[in-house]
C-alpha cells in the first residue's frame, strides 16, 4: 500500500483523539487559553456534564476577526514570539486546541478587542459555516455544542453525565487554584456549581477550592533550594483522606500529575501517616523555565525535570521541615465531636461498651461467660503499697466512676492458657497492642488491626443474609461535600442503605445521614461519608456496590473499629481475643497486614540465653 498525505480534516480529527479526550479536556484548553488572554474573571457554563454544551466566556484581551481566523489554524499562536520553546512561559503554546475542538462538534467563537467591534466565527466538524458582527463585551466568548456528535465511536466512551462534570469541575478547581487573582465561575445545567472571587490569598483559595478545615489544620510551606521555589499548603498527617485525588500539583502555575512528585509527597509523610490514607496538599512549584520541560505530553499535564532527584529531595525536605514546625498540633476536632464528647461506660464481662459487645446475648460466643470480672477487693488485695493508700484515699472522696485509664489487675484467680488458643490477655502496651499468654508463649495482639477485621467479617455475614441492620441517628447529622461527591452518593443511596447507611440528599453540597451501620457503634460519620464518597470515584459505575463488597465494607469496617491509642480493660481485651478465635481471616486486617504475633517460649528462652 502506498503512502499518501492525510487530508486537513482527517489530521485535525487525529489531532483532537489526543488532545480532545473527553468534554473535561476541551474545557482546560479553553480555560487555559482565557488564563493566558490576561483575564480577570472566567464564566464557564456546562449542560449535559459538557457533552452537550461547553461555554467559556472571559475578560481577556480578545481577538480581532483576523486573528481568529489563524486560531482556527492547525498549529497557530500568539504565545511562542520566538523559537525558544524551551522558554514558554503561558499555559497553552501549541496551536492545536481550537481546531482540534472544532473538527468534533460545533463552535462558536465571538471576541472583541476593547475599543473596537466584536466579531463571530461559527465553525461545525470543520466546516466554517458562518461569520459576522457579535454584540459582546470586551473578551472572548467560546462556545462548543455536540461534542463527538459525528464521532460516535468516541461519544459511546464517554462516562455518565454526572462523572464528566465531575471531571470538568475538576479540571476548573485546578486551574483556579493555580491563579488565585482571577475570578472563576462554573454553572452546571442552570445551576451554580462552583464562585471564587479574584483577589484571594493562596491559603484562602485552596482552602475554599479543597475543603475548608485545611486552614485550619494545614501548614504553610515557603522553602527555596538551588533556585528552585516550594510554596504551598500542606495538610497535617492527620487531616488525611482516603484517596489521592486532594493532592493538587503545580509546577510554573501548571496543573500537573506527575508520579515523580506524587511519590515525593508519599516519602516525605510516609512515617507519620497510615499506608492506606493519603495526604491533603497544594504544592506549588517555581522552576526555571530551562531546568523543565513541559512539551512532553498531548495535554500537558506531566512534566520532565532535568534534575528529578533533587526536585524530589526539594519537596521531602520542604514538607518534612514545615511538618516539623507544627510540633504536636493534630487534627482539630468539631464542635460536634467535642459536644458528644461522653465519659465511657464500664464495660461489661461480655465487651459491653466496645463495637464487639453490641451483638445480642444469644448470638455471642458461649466462652465469653468463662472471661472473669474484674472483682477487686475491698481491702486492695493484690495491691502495691502505694496503690493500695491511693485506694483508700479514693474511698474517702466522692464516689467517681471506676477509672478507665489503664487495664483493671485481675483480682480473680486467672483462667487457664490452655483453653483458649491465643491465650489470656495480661497487659496493653503503648495503648495500641494487646499482651496475651497463652499455653506455648507470648501473643501480641494489634488491637485496631484485628477489629478491623472482626468488623469487616460481621458486616459480610450480615450482606450474606440480606442486609446490615440500620441504627437511626436521633439527630440526623448534615456532611458536607462538593457537588460530584454528593452525586455520587446520591446515585448509590438505595446500594447504601443494604450497608446500614441511610442518607438523602441536602442541597447541591451536603447529604443527610440519617441512619449508620449498628454494628459500628458510635462511629466517625463524618469521616465514614466522606471516605465512602471517595471510594466511589474510583469504582467502576457498571459496577454494584455487591460486587465492590469487600472495599465499601472494610471502609466502614475501618471507621467502626477500635483505635490505636485507646486504653482497653482486661475484659474487653479478652473479649476481643474469644472472638478473633472464631472469626476466619482473622490473622490479617483489611488491609494484608498481620493481626498478631506469637513469641513462643523458646524463642524468649534464647534471647535470655537459657537455650
Amino acid at each position: 500500500m502506498s503512502i499518501r498525505r492525510l487530508p486537513e480534516h482527517l489530521v485535525n480529527r487525529i489531532a483532537a483523539g489526543e488532545v480532545v479526550e473527553r468534554p473535561a479536556s476541551a474545557l482546560k484548553e479553553l480555560v487555559e487559553n482565557a488564563v493566558d488572554a490576561g483575564a480577570t474573571r472566567i464564566a464557564v457554563r456546562l449542560a449535559g456534564g459538557g457533552t452537550d454544551l461547553v461555554e467559556v466566556t472571559d475578560d481577556g484581551c480578545g481577538m480581532t476577526p483576523e486573528d481568529m481566523a489563524l486560531a482556527l489554524e492547525r498549529h497557530a499562536t500568539s504565545k511562542l514570539p520566538d523559537e525558544a520553546i524551551e522558554n514558554v512561559s503561558t499555559l497553552g503554546f501549541r496551536g492545536e486546541a481550537l481546531p482540534s475542538i472544532a473538527s468534533v462538534a460545533r463552535m462558536t467563537l465571538e471576541s472583541r478587542v476593547r475599543g473596537e467591534e466584536g466579531w463571530a466565527r461559527v465553525v461545525d466538524n470543520g466546516v466554517v459555516v458562518s461569520e459576522g458582527p457579535a454584540a459582546i463585551p470586551p473578551g472572548t466568548r467560546v462556545r462548543v455544542e455536540a461534542l463527538f456528535e459525528r464521532v460516535p465511536a468516541r461519544r459511546k466512551f464517554l462516562r455518565s453525565p454526572r462523572s464528566e462534570f465531575a471531571a470538568c469541575l475538576d479540571v476548573v478547581k485546578r486551574l483556579a487554584m493555580a491563579r488565585p487573582d482571577i475570578g472563576f465561575s462554573v454553572e452546571h445545567d442552570g445551576r451554580r456549581s462552583l464562585g471564587v472571587t479574584g483577589g484571594e490569598t493562596l491559603p484562602d483559595r485552596v482552602a475554599a477550592l479543597t475543603d475548608r478545615g485545611l486552614v485550619d489544620n494545614g501548614v504553610g510551606i515557603d522553602f527555596v533550594r538551588e533556585g528552585i521555589g516550594l510554596g504551598g499548603i500542606a495538610g497535617l498527617p492527620t487531616f488525611n483522606r482516603g484517596v489521592a485525588d486532594h493532592q493538587y500539583l503545580f509546577v510554573n502555575g501548571r496543573p500537573v500529575k506527575d508520579r515523580l512528585l506524587i511519590g515525593a509527597i508519599r516519602g516525605a509523610y510516609a512515617e507519620m501517616m497510615p499506608r492506606d490514607r493519603h495526604a491533603v496538599v497544594a504544592l506549588f512549584l517555581d522552576v526555571p523555565p530551562d531546568a523543565v520541560d513541559v512539551n512532553v505530553h498531548p495535554a500537558k499535564t506531566e512534566v520532565r525535570f532535568r534534575d528529578p532527584a533533587m526536585v524530589r529531595g526539594l519537596i521531602v525536605s520542604g514538607l518534612r521541615r514545615a511538618l516539623d514546625e507544627a510540633g504536636h498540633r493534630s487534627q482539630s476536632a468539631p464542635e460536634s465531636a467535642l459536644a458528644a464528647w461522653t465519659q465511657e461506660q464500664s464495660p461489661s464481662p461480655s465487651g459491653e461498651g466496645l463495637g464487639w459487645g453490641r451483638v445480642p446475648q444469644d448470638e455471642a460466643p458461649a466462652f465469653w461467660s468463662a472471661v472473669p470480672t474484674p472483682n477487686p477487693s475491698p481491702e486492695g488485695e493484690g495491691l502495691s503499697l502505694d496503690q493500695r493508700s491511693y485506694a483508700l484515699n479514693e474511698r474517702r472522696s466522692v464516689f467517681t466512676p471506676p477509672p478507665q485509664a489503664r487495664a483493671e489487675p485481675a483480682y480473680a484467680p486467672p483462667p487457664e492458657t490452655i483453653d483458649f488458643p491465643l491465650g489470656v490477655a495480661r497487659g496493653q502496651v503503648a495503648k495500641t497492642y494487646i499482651v496475651a499468654e497463652s499455653p506455648d508463649g507470648l501473643i501480641l495482639v494489634d488491637q485496631h488491626a484485628a477489629h478491623e477485621r472482626l468488623v469487616l467479617e460481621r458486616m459480610r455475614k450480615a450482606m450474606a443474609q440480606g442486609g446490615i441492620a440500620s441504627q437511626a441517628l436521633l439527630l440526623p447529622e448534615v456532611i458536607e461535600l462538593d457537588e460530584p461527591a454528593c452525586d455520587r452518593l446520591e446515585a448509590r443511596a438505595a446500594e447504601l442503605s443494604e450497608f446500614g447507611l441511610d442518607l438523602d440528599r441536602f442541597g447541591p453540597h451536603a447529604m443527610l445521614v440519617r441512619g449508620v451501620p449498628a454494628m459500628l457503634g458510635q462511629s466517625d460519620v463524618t469521616g465514614l461519608v466522606t471516605d465512602l464518597a471517595d471510594e466511589l470515584a474510583a469504582f467502576d459505575e457498571a459496577l454494584s456496590l455487591r460486587e465492590r463488597l469487600d472495599h465499601v465494607a472494610a471502609t466502614m469496617a475501618c471507621h467502626g473499629s477500635v483505635r490505636a491509642g485507646r486504653i482497653l480493660s482486661v475484659a474487653e481485651m479478652n473479649a476481643l481475643l474469644r472472638e478473633m478465635e472464631v472469626t476466619p481471616h482473622s490473622g490479617q486486617c483489611n488491609h494484608g497486614r498481620p493481626t498478631w504475633v506469637k513469641l513462643a517460649h523458646g524463642d524468649i528462652e534464647k534471647l535470655f540465653g537459657r537455650k
